[in-house]
């Protein structure tokens, strides 16, 4: 009987190679074992077939960070049961090799209420995390936002500016109707619950809050409850 060993040891004697190159290529979804994808160095073999996929690269796996439409009334601790495989968006033209991996230790920097909808951020990458917290008051955002009621005939200019919430007076935004029933919001430094906030102050309830852009990241057509991943070259 063959005694066990841990995958990386055994890939690199196979590959005549380091075992910080062998943990890449499993940490990357190259190597199979018995034609199953294994993405744990530490996983023990014995007997079985060790495989290295054609065109494997041994370069570290970048951490990832993954966009999400996220659906009306799911909350923070639902997100990751839609990062399924079947849930990838079909348009992804990122060219990232999807691994387990990936969906693993995820944060979410700039959340949605959890009764709004529309693009959210989840990421395993501390400088995405960290421009996302520390810049982010600066981005501007687009919201679409369904109300219901009859608004006050000076209900845009007082959206546009002169309300506070919670204390702070907001910076001026960008406004405008897209239907009798709609609006746009062009805006930066959005907290929880400020946009149904500024609509109660104009005699608007807030139906539904959908965000389509941050910065320059936005939803394009990506369906409700899929997600995609953020490109290398791609920046908010």
């Amino acid at each position: 009987m063959t005694t066990p060993i841990r995958l990386d040891k055994r890939l690199a004697a196979q590959l005549q190679c380091s075992r910080a190159q062998a943990r890449h290529y499993i940490e990357g979804g190259w190597v199979s074992v018995d034609g199953v994808v294994v993405e744990a160095p530490q996983a023990m073999v014995a007997g079985e077939t060790v495989t290295l996929a054609t065109g494997a690269a041994s370069e570290p796996a970048e951490p990832s960070t993954l966009l999400l439409n996220k659906p009306a009334g799911c909350t923070a601790d639902e997100l990751s049961a839609l990062l399924r495989e079947d849930g990838r968006f079909a348009e992804d033209a990122s060219g990232i090799r999807m691994l387990h991996r990936h969906f693993l230790r995820l944060e979410t920097p700039m959340p949605l209420d959890d009764d709004a909808c529309g693009l959210v951020v989840l990421t395993q990458d501390w400088r995405v995390r960290r421009h996302l917290l520390e810049a982010g008051p600066g981005l501007e955002q687009e919201f679409m936002v369904d109300v219901e009621g009859e608004g006050s005939p000076w209900a845009l200019p007082k959206l546009t500016h002169g309300l506070d919430y919670q204390g702070r007076a907001l910076p001026a935004c960008k406004v405008s109707w897209q239907s009798e029933q709609r609006l746009r919001f062009a805006i930066k430094d959005v907290r929880p619950g400020q946009l149904q906030h500024m609509c109660a102050q104009v005699g608007l309830r807030a139906a539904l809050v959908r965000r389509l852009r941050i910065g320059r990241i936005g939803l394009s057509r990506m369906p409700d409850g899929q997600w995609r991943y953020l490109a290398s070259g791609q920046r908010f």
